[in-house]
C-alpha cells in the first residue's frame, strides 16, 4: 500500500510540473476559444443555421488533431526537458527506481491527454448547445455519414472520442519514446506531429501498394473511427477493428520497451 502511495506522489509531482506551466493553460484556452469562435461565426454568418450535430461533426474533425498536438508537446518535453534543464541527475538520486520515475512521467502524460480530450468533449457539447440548441433523436447517418442507419448521433459521437483516444495513446507513446531515447524534445515533437498531420494521408498512400507487409504499417491503423458502426464485418480493404487494435498494440509494446530499455540504462553523466 505504501508503494502505491509513493507512486501516486510521483505521478502527482509530475502533474504539478505539467500544470504549473502557463503553456498548458494557454493551449486549453486556445482550444475552447477556437470551438467558440467556429460555432459563433457559423451561427452569425449562416443563412440556414446548422444544427448542433452538424457543427459537432465538423468541429470534431478539426479540433481532434489539435488535442493530439498539445499532448505530443507535453510528451516530448516531459523526459527530454529534464536532460535539457539539467534536472535529470537531481531526479535520479532520489530513492525511486528509474522504472518508477519513467512510469510516473508516462502516467502523467496520458492523464494530460485524457483531460484534454474530456475538456474538448465538454466544450464541444456545451458551446454548440448554447448556440444551436439541443436536438434529440438524430441518427449518425444524417450528420456523421455512418453506415449503420440505426446508430444514434450520440452513440457515434461517444465512440468517436473513444477511438480517437486510443490513437492518441499510440501517438503520445511514440513522442514519449523519442523523447526518452534521443533526449530531444524538438525531434520528438517534429516526428510525432508528422504522424499526427500526415498519418491519414500516408495511410491512404500505403493502401495503394498491393503488398501484404503494408497491412502492418502504423499509418494504416491510426484512424479507428472508420470502424464505427461496422461491427466485425470490417472495411472494404479487408481490415477489421480487432486487427488494427492488435497492430497498434504491437507498436505500443515496441515503443514502451525502447523507452524503458534506454532510460533505465542511460549514463546520465554522458
Amino acid at each position: 500500500m505504501s508503494r502505491l502511495f509513493d507512486f501516486g506522489n510521483l505521478v502527482l509531482n509530475e502533474n504539478m510540473k505539467i500544470y504549473r506551466r502557463a503553456r498548458v493553460w494557454i493551449m486549453w484556452g486556445l482550444m475552447i476559444l477556437a470551438v467558440a469562435a467556429v460555432s459563433g461565426i457559423a451561427y452569425a454568418s449562416s443563412t440556414n443555421t446548422p444544427s448542433m450535430w452538424q457543427m459537432l461533426s465538423i468541429e470534431t474533425i478539426v479540433m481532434m488533431p489539435l488535442v493530439s498536438i498539445f499532448a505530443v508537446i507535453v510528451a516530448a518535453d516531459i523526459v527530454a526537458g529534464e536532460f535539457t534543464a539539467g534536472t535529470i541527475k537531481l531526479l535520479l538520486i532520489r530513492p525511486w527506481s528509474r522504472s518508477k520515475i519513467l512510469l510516473s512521467k508516462y502516467a502523467a502524460t496520458l492523464l494530460f491527454g485524457f483531460f484534454s480530450m474530456a475538456l474538448l468533449y465538454a466544450a464541444l457539447l456545451l458551446v454548440n448547445i448554447i448556440f444551436f440548441g439541443y436536438e434529440k433523436g438524430v441518427k449518425a447517418a444524417e450528420v456523421f455519414g455512418a453506415t449503420d442507419p440505426a446508430m444514434s448521433a450520440w452513440s457515434y459521437f461517444n465512440q468517436s472520442f473513444i477511438m480517437q483516444f486510443i490513437s492518441l495513446i499510440v501517438t503520445v507513446t511514440l513522442a514519449f519514446m523519442i523523447s526518452s531515447v534521443f533526449r530531444s524534445g524538438a525531434l520528438a515533437i517534429g516526428l510525432s506531429l508528422f504522424v499526427v498531420l500526415m498519418g491519414k494521408t500516408l495511410g491512404q498512400l500505403f493502401g495503394l501498394i498491393d503488398r501484404k507487409w503494408v497491412d502492418y504499417v502504423l499509418f494504416q491503423h491510426l484512424d479507428l473511427t472508420r470502424y464505427i458502426g461496422m461491427g466485425s464485418s470490417g472495411t472494404s480493404d479487408g481490415m477489421t477493428l480487432g486487427f488494427s487494435l492488435a497492430v497498434l498494440a504491437g507498436y505500443y509494446v515496441i515503443f514502451m520497451a525502447l523507452s524503458w530499455f534506454v532510460f533505465t540504462r542511460r549514463d546520465v553523466a554522458a
